[in-house]
């Protein structure tokens, strides 16, 4: 049998909560939901880290952030001691490609160094707008077509605005390289990952998809008005939010005019929560349409049953939740929770929904298990194909999934904050390590994770329990450095 190609999509900052197939109201993702319909969706995955880099290093290596230690944005350079997933399939004489971002190292005014990630072809773009130097491929794509990406994105500030036209956006640019890398790999085996930018920040979606969208639809921010003092406990823990803002006071433009700074890294201090939340779900919108024609290129081509597609992002975004915008130092389902979808027709069960409980850490064994590739000794997932293929319970995996936050972010006033989270399924255990304080959820009856029950008196034999839990679990992933190769 021919080993399987495999189409791995992952997205930027998308929230579990964004598909149609799973009933989420506004949303529009009917490509998507196809997929799932051909495939397998996870309704509870997690995120190793809710900020991308240390994210990406965990799904790409099979490691919790605490053992492959890759914990911060804009680190100098990835350890080259660390073997990453498509070194493992072009070893193995697979075709490899990139069209995106890789974001294992630092990014900023640079192209990425790249450490031994394995691709034959690398299509580079860490983010659309034009502040790169030579070698961004998406600006390099523009130029082909005749536009000036200064011109283009000259209008491009704040967090919120119109977007390019969908005939040049990056979302489009990322769709015709894969169509192309496709149908020039179809007569052997290849993978090939997809990083979108979307729908991470700013929120500029093409005006025809922004048209699509009835703000109305798409439900408010997850918010209880005792979110604004519960999130004064945390000010000292690290979050590109300063301060939770009330997304329920009504919006006043020039109030947002005089919020200065405010970027893909900075969220506004005043905005139209339903305008953003709007433009989130078109950007999503514009996904979706990708995918579309991603799947129909591959049935063109013939590929269809020989291809392991995967649709995912690699953490999610707060988008008004209790108050806060974006990402950082925190653990609530909008940040963490994230979508995961699996398909291979005539391989893997078809239009099945699982209950289990897993991580995208586990992604790499998956892969190679899938690939019939042994996975390395630094390995420390557990592979979904017997869920995938009906071999063990579709609802059983894990009994808890752990997520991680060091350091993440670099930014004026950042304390380099350390928070871990443990979930059980139903107690959510978020610890701030360095600012003596947690938060602990039940979210069972709390499924908002508005009632913290980290003070009350009734909750400290479970906290404890919890927080034993936790610190094994941690202690149990932490690595144990090289292969051993002697008895003593």
């Amino acid at each position: 049998m021919r080993k399987p190609n495999i189409l791995w999509i992952c997205t930027d900052q998308q929230r579990w909560d964004t598909l149609s197939c799973l009933g989420f109201s506004g949303a529009k993702t009917p490509n998507i939901d196809a997929l799932a319909q051909k495939g397998v969706i996870f309704k509870n995955a997690y995120t190793q880290s809710p900020i991308c880099t240390p994210s990406r290093s965990s799904f790409l290596t099979g490691m919790y952030p605490i053992a492959h230690q890759v914990q911060r944005n804009g680190n100098s350079h990835f350890p080259p001691h660390l073997k990453l997933v498509p070194a493992i399939f072009k070893e193995a004489g697979y075709h490899t490609g990139l069209i995106g971002k890789l974001h294992l190292s630092a990014a900023q005014n640079r192209i990425e160094m790249r450490p031994d990630d394995g691709y034959n072809e690398f299509y580079w773009s860490q983010h659309p707008n034009p502040d790169w130097p030579e070698g961004h491929d998406y600006h390099n794509w523009m130029v082909e077509k005749g536009v000036d990406p200064l011109k283009a994105y000259a209008h491009a500030h704040g967090a919120i605005y119109d977007g390019v036209d969908t005939s040049v956006h990056q979302t489009t640019w990322a769709k015709e390289r894969a169509q192309d890398f496709m149908r020039r790999s179809k007569d052997k085996p290849w993978m090939l990952s997809i990083n979108l930018f979307d729908p991470h920040p700013p929120f500029d979606p093409p005006k025809e998809y922004m048209d699509r969208v009835d703000p109305d639809s798409i439900p408010d921010p997850i918010f209880a008005k005792s979110d604004i003092e519960h999130q004064k406990r945390f000010v000292g823990v690290d979050q590109q939010a300063k301060v939770a803002v009330d997304p329920t006071i009504p919006y006043h433009p020039a109030a947002a005019a005089k919020s200065e700074g405010q970027s893909h890294d900075t969220p506004p201090a005043s905005y139209d929560a339903k305008r953003i939340r709007a433009a989130y779900f078109a950007m999503i919108a514009l996904i979706d349409d990708m995918v579309g024609e991603l799947m129909a290129t591959l049935d063109e081509t013939g590929q269809r049953q020989d291809t392991l597609v995967i649709f995912m992002s690699d953490h999610g975004e707060m988008l008004g939740d209790h108050g806060l915008l974006y990402k950082g130092c925190r653990f609530y389902e909008g940040l963490v929770h994230v979508p995961l979808i699996i398909s291979h027709p005539g391989r893997f069960e078809e239009g099945a929904k699982s209950q289990a409980l897993v991580e995208l850490v586990d992604l790499p064994s998956t892969l190679l298990e899938a690939a019939g590739l042994p996975a390395p000794c630094q390995n420390q997932g557990k592979s979904l194909l017997p869920l995938l293929t009906g071999k063990s319970d579709l609802d059983s995996h894990k009994p808890y999934v752990l997520s991680e936050f060091f350091d993440a972010l670099g930014f004026p006033g950042g304390r380099g904050s350390r928070g871990s989270m443990y979930f059980d399924g139903r107690y959510k255990l978020n610890v701030y390590h360095d600012a003596g304080e947690g938060e602990l959820f039940d979210l069972e009856n709390d499924p908002q994770e508005c009632n913290d029950h980290w003070t009350d008196p009734g909750y400290q034999a479970l906290k404890l329990d919890l927080m034993q839990k936790h610190f094994a679990a941690m202690m149990v992933v932490s690595g144990a450095g090289p292969r051993r190769i002697a008895d003593f």
